[in-house]
């Protein structure tokens, strides 16, 4: 992740995906733990309930993240999630419908 900043209410969220020409989706993530994985876009997820951490390669220590956390992430970061569930508004830099699946890309088996 390449920041962790804070955001008042759904409201700014969407506001500043807009303004930055992003494409917004509410989601409720259930609990789950991840493996590595990354992304193909950027985006900027903002945690509207419940709790996600979030753990970079490279990075000791883990980020806890609550309602009015702001994460932005640029393409490529290798990460995990872990969460007991949270809900989130994600700005993507891609249009919705051009997402590619699996939306978490697998590490390259070595």
């Amino acid at each position: 992740m390449n920041e962790i900043l804070s955001f008042e209410d759904e409201a700014q969220a969407y506001a500043e995906i807009q303004a930055m020409g992003y494409h917004a989706m509410a989601f409720d993530f259930p609990a789950e733990e991840n493996d590595l994985h990354w992304h193909d876009f950027d985006s900027v997820l903002y945690v509207t309930a419940g709790e996600l951490t979030v753990s970079v390669e490279g990075e000791d220590e883990s980020v806890t993240c609550q309602r009015g956390t702001k994460i932005v992430a640029t393409a490529g970061v290798v990460h995990r999630e872990q969460t007991p569930g949270y809900s989130a508004i994600i700005g993507f830099s891609v249009p919705l419908e051009s997402l590619t699946q699996p939306i978490n890309k697998p590490l390259p088996v070595a």
